[in-house]
This record gives structure tokens, C-alpha cells and sequence, in this order.
């Protein structure tokens, strides 16, 4: 005897008992659905959308216009079915994502493109952002200034989402950040500093000016990579108007975050030599690489004291920089030994200064200087076409 499947109405039509089954399964629980619109943040999930679903768009009419888009289809000959594992209940979260309809369309009609992988990662990536977002203070926000100039002829771009990572636990005030690209000046001689010197001040005073994006953010993040002169001048003209943050590239993650953790770095401030003339002081940042008073100009090194800040237990590298803590020690032994050169030498018009430092120290510098107080910087740079170091401008 043949077995029929048990049938029953569904208003005026009759279905087989399963397909109901099939029916009301597909169905989402609203405790499911509202968890997935709220993690989303009420934004298509799709990487790059973005695009807000509790409104019409056009009438701007209040409403769920989300689409709970499968990441493994609901049916095994869908879209992704029969991508590895079926999860054991294919309405859970982890396999749905909020997306506009367009959106929605894109991953299915095009599954090869779109992997299981590829849609996990965008749905990860978009909930972090939102649980990140929806936890902070309305004092978390801070302002970003980038700077990019050309080192030895190459130009480093800043990804959006290093620049997210980096700021944590603050989020900058806007996706596009204000840019001093110097990569736009074609002179790369005397002419390029000076265009360079006037840009850089232009743009801070726009930054940090009465309603200037860093001033009414109340704080600062400055992603900078550059000719060191140009950093200590950027530095300089930062002043202390707002707190600021300033971030390192790594070069082993290629990314700005500050590390959490490592063995801290120890900074030693030493003179190295007593010059018959007091009023001429030179002073050596021995950090990224070591810097030795024969590497010095003979006429500037001639009878000058020289004082150097490098680095104790360790040679001298460029990725010696890893924490922000690493970065106050700098702070700390840079005012020492400016202290130490005002105590010995009175009031100095400017010392020469020849770094071999990173990126953030280099900043740092040109910022801990005080107008009126401290001698200016005469900034020297290591011109390895020239064979040694060249004078490049004065800071303060």
C-alpha cells in the first residue's frame, strides 16, 4: 500500500503537513530578529553599504526595511548550502546578516564572490564597529590630522580602519580626515621645505584655529610620516592647545596601533663632551640608528659640547618604538636633558640638534619646545646622497 503524506489547509489552499513545517521554520523568532537588527545597528551589514534600514529613504517613513539575509542558505541548493558545515539551526544569528534588499541581491546571485568566509568577516567586522560605537562617551571623540610627504621617494597611504583600530577607545569625528599631502610638491630641493614649512603651518592653524576641527573636538590624533625636519616643524606648531595622541606605523604589523604589552624602554641622557665654547651645544638622538661626533660636520662639532639621548640595554633600531609608554620616556628624557643644557649653559639662542629617531619622537620634539624659553632647534638630516648631514631649517 502506497503511503500518503498527511495533508491540511492553510486557508484555502491544502499542503502537505511538511512544507508547513518548512514554512513556519523559516520563519524568524522575534527575539532573533530584533538581536540581529540591533547588533547591526540598524545598518546594512555589507562591507562599504552602510546604509541606514529603520527609515524609507525617501518619505523618511520610521520602519524595519532590513532584509535577515542567510549566510548559509536556508535550503542546501541555495546560495552557500552546501559551503562546509550547515550550522545545526540555520535562523541562528551568527548565520544571518542585516542588509538592504540591493545587497541582499548581490551576495546571492553571486555566491562565488561572496563566500561563507567573506560574508562572516563583513558581519564581524560591522557588529564590532557598532558595539564600539554605541560604548562610548560623548568625550571620546577626537579629531584626525594626517601629514604624508615622500621618504626616499615613496608615500605611505593611512587605511581608514588602521586609522579606527588606532584611536581606540576614542573614534575620529569623520571618515575623511584633514590631509597635508606634500607628495603634491614636485621640488624636492631648498624650495620643497620652504612650500613644505608654509603648508604644514596652514593647515594646523585651520586644524587648531576657533573652529577648527581639533579645537572643537577637544582632542587630537596625528598619523604622520615625513622628513624628520618636517615632523619636529609639525610638532612645533601643534603646541599644546588640545591633548593629542600621536601614533607609530609599525613596521612588522604595518598598521598604527600601539602594542599593549613588551619589555619597556630605557632612555640614557649623557654628555659626551665638553667644548671650549659655552654657547655652542650640540645634541645627538642616538634612537633609530646610532649617530657618532664623527659623523658630525667638523665645523659645527668643533669646540661644542655635546650631549646625546639613546637607548640602555639595546642597540639603536627603528622599531625600538612599540607603546605609548615608550613615548613618555622619551618626554621624560628629553626634558632632562634640556634641562640640563639650560643649567649649564645659560640661555642658548639654538642648539643643533641631529636625530635619528622615529616618526612620533620626532613630533614630540618640535612640541615640547617652549616659545620664549627653550633655544630654537637647527634641524640637521643625514643626506645619504650627500654623504652625511645637511642642515635643513630651524624649529622654534
Amino acid at each position: 500500500m502506497k503511503k500518503e503524506s498527511k495533508r491540511i489547509r492553510v486557508g484555502r489552499r491544502e499542503v502537505a503537513a511538511a512544507q508547513v513545517v518548512d514554512v513556519t521554520r523559516r520563519q524568524l523568532r522575534p527575539d532573533v530578529r530584533l538581536r540581529l537588527c540591533v547588533e547591526a545597528g540598524g545598518r546594512c551589514e555589507f562591507d562599504g553599504c552602510n546604509k541606514y534600514l529603520l527609515e524609507d529613504p525617501l518619505t523618511l517613513t520610521a520602519g524595519n526595511y532590513g532584509q535577515a539575509a542567510h549566510i548559509v542558505a536556508f535550503r542546501p541548493g541555495g546560495p552557500r548550502g552546501r559551503a562546509g558545515v550547515r550550522p545545526p539551526d540555520i535562523n541562528e544569528v551568527g548565520n544571518l546578516m542585516l542588509l538592504c534588499s540591493t545587497s541582499h541581491k548581490t551576495i546571492d546571485d553571486h555566491p562565488r564572490d561572496y563566500t561563507r568566509e567573506t560574508l562572516h568577516e563583513y558581519k564581524r567586522s560591522h557588529e564590532a564597529r557598532i558595539k564600539h560605537l554605541t560604548g562610548l562617551g560623548p568625550d571620546r571623540k577626537t579629531a584626525v590630522f594626517v601629514l604624508k610627504a615622500p621618504i626616499n621617494g615613496q608615500t605611505v597611504t593611512i587605511p581608514f580602519d588602521h586609522i579606527y583600530e588606532a584611536t581606540a577607545p576614542r573614534y575620529p569625528t569623520r571618515r575623511d580626515p584633514q590631509t597635508v599631502d606634500l607628495t603634491t610638491i614636485t621640488d624636492r630641493g631648498p624650495a620643497f621645505l620652504r612650500a613644505a614649512r608654509d603648508t604644514v603651518k596652514e593647515a594646523v592653524d585651520r586644524f587648531l584655529g576657533p573652529g577648527g576641527e581639533g579645537r572643537a573636538a577637544g582632542h587630537a590624533s596625528i598619523f604622520a610620516l615625513a622628513p624628520i625636519p618636517l615632523l619636529m616643524l609639525l610638532g612645533r606648531e601643534l603646541t599644546n592647545k588640545v591633548p593629542t595622541d600621536v601614533l607609530q606605523r609599525h613596521r612588522d604589523t604595518e598598521t598604527w596601533t600601539w602594542k599593549k604589552s613588551g619589555p619597556a624602554v630605557h632612555y640614557a641622557v649623557r654628555r659626551l663632551r665638553d667644548g671650549a665654547q659655552r654657547n655652542k651645544v650640540v645634541l645627538i638622538l642616538a634612537l633609530s640608528g646610532t649617530i657618532r661626533i664623527r659623523d658630525l660636520p667638523e665645523p659645527i662639532a668643533r669646540d661644542a659640547t655635546i650631549y646625546t639621548i639613546t637607548l640602555t640595554g639595546q642597540t639603536p633600531r627603528p622599531t625600538f618604538l612599540r607603546t605609548r609608554r615608550d613615548l613618555e620616556g622619551f618626554r621624560t628624557a628629553f626634558q632632562e636633558v634640556i634641562g640640563r643644557i639650560a643649567k649649564h649653559h645659560g640661555r642658548l639662542r639654538a642648539i643643533d640638534l641631529f636625530p635619528a629617531v622615529p616618526a612620533p619622537v620626532a613630533v614630540l620634539c618640535g612640541r615640547e619646545l617652549l616659545p620664549k624659553v627653550h633655544p630654537a632647534l637647527r634641524v640637521w638630516d643625514q643626506d645619504k646622497a650627500k654623504g652625511g648631514f645637511t642642515f635643513q631649517l630651524e624649529v622654534n
